[in-house]
C-alpha cells in the first residue's frame, strides 16, 4: 500500500517538472521569455543617418539666374531728365525757407531744360546787392520755361545763359540752357543751381517763380531712371488752392539802402533783359 502511494507520487512529481520545463521554452502567451536585463527593446541603439543625409560642407549651393531688369512703370506721358548734366551732384531733401532746392555742382556745369517747354524768362544781367537784397534779384542770372507738362521750372545762380536762349523759343528736355555759377546771393557759395517749380504768373509775383513746390522726390525720380515722374498734377492741386499769386510770405521785402552822398552801385544800371513770354499757362 505505501509503495503504490510512492508511485503515484513520483509520476505527480515527475508530471509537474515537465510542464515547468515547458513554459521556460515556449513562454506563455502574452509574457516573455527574456529577463528585463536582456529585453531587446533595451539593448537597441538609436538610427544614425546614412552618408546621404549629411550635407558635405564643401559643397555650394548653384548660382541663380541673373535679375531680369524691368523698366519702371509709365507714370505721366511727359519724360524728364535732371537739370544738372554730366558732373556730379549733390542737393538738399528738406524744406529750409522756400519750397526749392540748392543742386551743388562744380562751375560751368551743364543746366539743361527739365522737359521739353517754351522757354519763359531769360535774366543774363546779374542784378543782385547785398547792401539792398532784392527778392526778384536773388537768383542772379536764370532761365525759366514752361515745360508741355504746364510747369514752370527755374534754374537760377547761373554763370551765363546760354547765347541761343531767348524768350519763345522751344526748347527739348535736355537742351543747353546755361552753366552753373555763382550769381545772385551765391556770390559767396560754392557753385550752385537753383532749381524751382512753380506756375506761369505775372513777373510781379517774383515770388511765385522762386519756387512753390518741393522739388527733390521729382529730382530723386528722374535722376534715377523713373523719368516720367511728373509734377503736373502737384502743381496743378496748389494752384487751385492758392490762387495764380498768392501774397508773398517768405523773404519779401528787400533792405532798406544805406544813404550815402556818393552816387556807387554795385551792379551797372543798364535795363533788365527779363522778357516773359506771352504762353498761356498750363499748356
Amino acid at each position: 500500500m505505501r509503495s503504490g502511494n510512492l508511485g503515484r507520487w513520483a509520476a505527480v512529481a515527475g508530471a509537474v517538472l515537465l510542464t515547468g520545463a515547458c513554459g521556460q521554452a515556449n513562454a506563455v502567451a502574452g509574457i516573455s521569455a527574456h529577463s528585463p536585463t536582456t529585453s531587446p527593446s533595451a539593448t537597441a541603439t538609436t538610427p544614425q543617418p546614412s552618408q546621404t543625409d549629411q550635407k558635405p560642407s564643401d559643397v555650394k549651393p548653384p548660382k541663380g539666374d541673373a535679375p531680369v531688369r524691368v523698366p519702371p512703370p509709365k507714370l505721366s506721358k511727359f519724360t524728364y531728365v535732371f537739370p544738372v548734366k554730366g558732373c556730379t551732384t549733390t542737393y538738399q531733401r528738406k524744406l529750409l525757407v522756400l519750397p526749392k532746392t540748392t543742386i551743388w555742382a562744380g562751375k560751368g556745369c551743364a543746366f539743361v531744360a527739365p522737359v521739353g517747354g517754351v522757354v519763359d524768362e531769360v535774366n543774363t544781367r546779374n542784378k543782385w546787392r547785398p547792401s539792398t537784397d532784392v527778392g526778384a534779384d536773388r537768383e542772379g542770372r536764370f532761365v525759366t520755361i514752361i515745360g508741355d507738362d504746364g510747369v514752370r521750372y527755374l534754374g537760377g545762380h547761373l554763370d551765363a545763359v546760354s547765347d541761343a536762349i531767348k524768350p519763345g523759343m522751344r526748347v527739348s528736355a535736355g537742351q543747353l540752357l546755361g552753366s552753373v555759377g555763382t550769381s545772385g546771393n551765391a556770390r559767396d557759395t560754392g557753385s550752385n543751381l537753383y532749381f524751382a517749380i512753380s506756375w506761369k504768373a505775372a513777373p510781379r509775383a517774383w515770388w511765385v517763380r522762386r519756387g512753390m513746390v518741393e522739388p527733390w522726390d521729382y529730382l530723386d525720380a528722374w535722376l534715377t531712371g523713373n523719368r516720367t515722374f511728373s509734377p503736373r498734377d502737384e502743381t496743378l492741386a496748389l494752384r487751385r488752392k492758392l490762387g495764380e499769386e498768392p501774397a508773398c510770405a517768405v523773404q519779401c521785402k528787400p533792405k532798406k539802402a544805406p544813404q550815402s552822398t556818393k552816387t556807387t552801385t554795385d551792379q551797372p544800371s543798364d535795363p533788365s533783359t527779363i522778357s516773359p513770354t506771352t504762353t498761356p499757362w498750363g499748356r
